[in-house]
């Protein structure tokens, strides 16, 4: 991925509302956490539960979720490789700016390339968390409600992560949380416990369970 070329005659506005500021008003500091792995690992799920716990708190959230952002934001872009490339560019941008806006981002991408998973680390710098979401492909397959695995190997689908096109393990995520194997539950206190301990949250405002 080529570094993508910025507008002429353009100069960046530095606003006198900034992100500390909004972190002070909103009294917790911005981070984005991104959820990685095979369509199935429980991205998503987890990402939404994850942020069901943080506003029960009173934290700002906001999920970016892979499906909803190629309904608009990425909705001219395929599943090739270079396509791919793209989604998570932009999707990288984005998280940028709710990250400015004193958000807590969340975001459930397949993001299958490593390259690209650091490409947005490097852009973000350290409040970028990487949740590899570990489960195997079989799990993976049982949990297809959609039929795309088995579509995938029939052929109907290119271009399938897992299938047809490779997914790259993290090599030093920050977290790799065992979906295949804990609950829910279970998978979203141990981020909250990751977050207790780089001091992103204190552990007087956890809630360990639903109302």
């Amino acid at each position: 991925m080529t570094t993508p070329p910025k507008s002429s005659n353009t100069v960046w506005h530095h606003a006198t509302v900034t992100r500390q500021r909004r972190a002070d008003l909103n009294q917790h500091q911005s981070i984005l956490l991104w959820f990685t792995g095979l369509s199935g690992a429980g991205k998503s799920t987890l990402a939404h539960a994850l942020e069901e716990r943080l506003y029960q708190m009173g934290y700002h959230t906001f999920v970016l979720d892979g499906d909803n952002v190629r309904q608009g934001l990425c909705g001219d872009l395929g599943f090739s490789n270079e396509n791919r490339i793209e989604n998570i560019r932009r999707v990288s941008e984005m998280s940028k700016l709710f990250l400015e806006a004193g958000v807590i981002v969340l975001t459930a991408f397949i993001s299958p390339f490593h390259a690209d998973r650091q490409k947005a680390r490097n852009l973000v710098g350290e409040d970028f968390v990487e949740i590899y979401c570990d489960c195997p492909l079989s799990v993976c397959e049982d949990r297809d409600v959609k039929g795309l695995y088995r579509r995938a190997k029939a052929g109907e689908i290119k271009d399938f992560t897992g299938i047809s096109s490779p997914y790259e393990q993290p090599k030093q995520a920050e977290l790799v949380v065992k979906t295949g194997e804990k609950s829910i539950d279970e998978c979203v206190d141990q981020i909250l416990e990751y977050l207790i301990e780089r001091g992103v949250y204190e552990r007087k405002s956890v809630v360990t369970s639903k109302p």
